[in-house]
Formats: C-alpha cells, structure tokens, sequence
C-alpha cells in the first residue's frame, strides 16, 4: 500500500518468488531509469534561510537581537517552584540565565537593565506575546514596562506570531540545552543552589561560544545616568509579526490593521512596524 517504483517491484519479486536470486531495490532503479520508465521529480531542497531573514538589517548581520523567554514551573523537591528567564542573542550567543521565584514584569525589567548595562544594547529584543513582557492583554494599547524600558533606550522591541514557535528557535533551543545540562543534570536543594549551578554552566557556555562574539555586530553603549520614567510619553516602534485572518487584517494591542501599515513576508504573514505615534494613547 503506497509503494510505486522500484519499492512495489521489489515487493512483488519478494511475494512471488519467481526468481532465485533478487536483485535489489537499486538496480530495478537503474533499470528503469536506463529504459526510461520513471517519471517522478526530484524534490528541490532550497536551503534555510538566514538567522533573522524576517528584519532585513538582521539577516545581513549587520545587527543583533536578543531573544528573551521563561521556562516555567520547575519543581525544587522539597522546596518551591520557580521559572527561570533566560536570553540569549542571534549572532553572538551571549546567553543568560535568571532564576526567579516570582517572575513578574518588574523582575524581568531588572533583569534586562542588569544584562543592557553590562553587556551593551542591542538593536532589537524579541518576545513572546506573554505579558510579562508585552503588557495585559485586555485593553487597547496597552503597553507594558518592559516594552517602554526597550523604547526608552532606543532598543526595538519584536513581538513573535503567537503559536509559531520557528521564530524564537534560538531562545528556545538554549532553553533545551539550560533543562539538559542544568535541570536535569543536577540535584538541587534550593533555589540558591540552582542559581549556583546555572550561573557555572553560562560560564561555561559562555567560553564555548566566545569566537561567535568575535564577528557578531557590535552592541552599543548603554546610556550614562539613564533612569527610566515609566509615565514618559512613548517614542519609537514597535514590530509585531502577524498571521493575518481570513479577511486580511493583522490584529495587536487590540486594534485590526490593513494596507499600508503591513508588510507581507510570507503567506499571511505579516511585520507590522507600529509606531508609537500612531497610538492616540497607551496606558501601563
């Protein structure tokens, strides 16, 4: 059932045994092709396409994006769940890990500033649609403190497809190695401990992945006695990446665009670059 070509020959000399010797499934293909009896076509395989190929400048190399997710509720024996933020960049692999007891906006805030401060700023930070660090959900343009702290320092937030997880496959693919060589490698009697352990395997991580650092593009400084206002007006953009309805609208911070203010970079998929100033208002 479903077999054709040399695959259903085969079988069928295997069946009815009507030759001593079999020949093998190769060289009934040889035989055809010589006699010119297959018509099938080779599928083409393209290659992938580059890290980041959804932002132009990305794709090029000529910037770089920190990624951000959680793993969530892992059970300490004995002691209290915890998630961990973790984050990681596009070309240079510069990983990080932060256990969290309560995770929460304000907690991921300080973790990005600590992260910014030190290693520098990149030119686009990418989430999920979680809100921690989008904002809550229910009002219309809502925009939470983690999306101001990147608008405030002139870092652009990118907002993933909801449900497509190929778009944060570098963030998630650390957290499979974070889960392999930190979870479930070690036994941990408390969320000390486990900070412990993590902080030794980016450590670790972090050495093996240097000569990546080398060629990835430079990060810029972070700004000298910044402080973040969180009633500051809003400045700058936002980019969602969007799967559109039947009907051709993208949907976020719960308006519906069309036209112009979309760009198509796949079947029904869509960059919606969303300036701050076409917000009438946005609230915490």
């Amino acid at each position: 059932m479903g077999e054709y070509g040399p695959q259903a020959i085969g079988l069928a000399l295997q069946h009815n045994r009507t030759a001593e010797q079999l020949p093998s499934r190769i060289t009934i293909y040889r035989v055809l092709a010589r006699h010119g009896a297959l018509d099938g076509v080779h599928r083409q395989r393209r290659p992938a396409p580059p890290k980041g190929w959804y932002l132009p400048d990305l794709a090029a190399g000529q910037a770089e994006l920190d990624s951000f997710d959680f793993i969530v509720e892992l059970k300490i024996a004995a002691g209290p769940l915890v998630d961990v933020l973790t984050g990681t960049s596009l070309h240079g692999a510069l990983a990080e890990a932060w256990v969290m007891q309560r995770p929460s906006a304000r907690a991921t805030l300080q973790a990005l500033l600590e992260r910014w401060r030190r290693e520098g700023l990149p030119t686009y930070a990418q989430f999920d649609n979680d809100t921690i660090f989008q904002g809550a959900h229910q009002f219309t343009d809502t925009v939470g403190r983690v999306t101001r702290l990147c608008l405030a320092l002139g870092v652009v937030p990118v907002f993933a497809p909801p449900r497509e997880p190929g778009f944060q496959n570098a963030i998630e693919g650390f957290n499979g190695l974070w889960q392999s060589k930190v979870w479930r490698r070690h036994r941990c009697p408390d969320v000390e401990a486990l900070a412990a352990v993590s902080a030794r395997y980016i450590a670790a991580y972090r050495a093996k992945t240097a000569t990546r650092r080398e060629s990835a593009p430079r990060r810029r400084s972070f700004p000298k006695d910044f402080k973040l206002n969180l009633g500051t007006p809003l400045k700058g953009t936002m980019i969602f990446l969007r799967r559109s309805d039947d009907h051709g609208s993208v949907h976020l911070l719960g308006r519906a665009l069309v036209g112009a203010q979309i760009i198509s970079i796949g079947h029904r998929l869509f960059v919606a670059d969303y300036s701050t100033a076409d917000m009438p208002r946005a609230v915490v």
